[in-house]
């Protein structure tokens, strides 16, 4: 989560550059999922358009890291409801 942790530190440092304010911009959006105009990055220079792209990769892994962790936490859930009823799960029938 490297272009993440650059972000960050971007827009910690100065949070009144125009890149930062795209990038916290565009940031805010994807964690809204709320519409971001992507026209936008093109008046990001090439480091920073770069550093949105990575952004975008980046939000798109821990989207799926988080979607396997929900699911998870459901498959433990529904496993205890199981136990909780008496049935057998699955898991130790086969």
């Amino acid at each position: 989560m490297l272009a993440l942790k650059k972000t960050r530190k971007l827009i910690e440092s100065d949070p009144d550059l125009p890149s930062a304010q795209i990038l916290s911009s565009l940031v805010v959006s994807l964690e809204s999922n709320q519409p971001f105009q992507l026209a936008t990055l093109y008046q990001l220079d090439y480091e920073s358009f770069r550093l949105a792209l990575d952004v975008l990769a980046e939000w798109r892994l821990d989207r799926y890291y988080s979607s396997k962790v929900r699911l998870l936490d459901v498959s433990v859930h529904a496993e205890q409801l199981r136990a909780d009823t008496g049935d057998i799960p699955l898991r130790q029938a086969a």
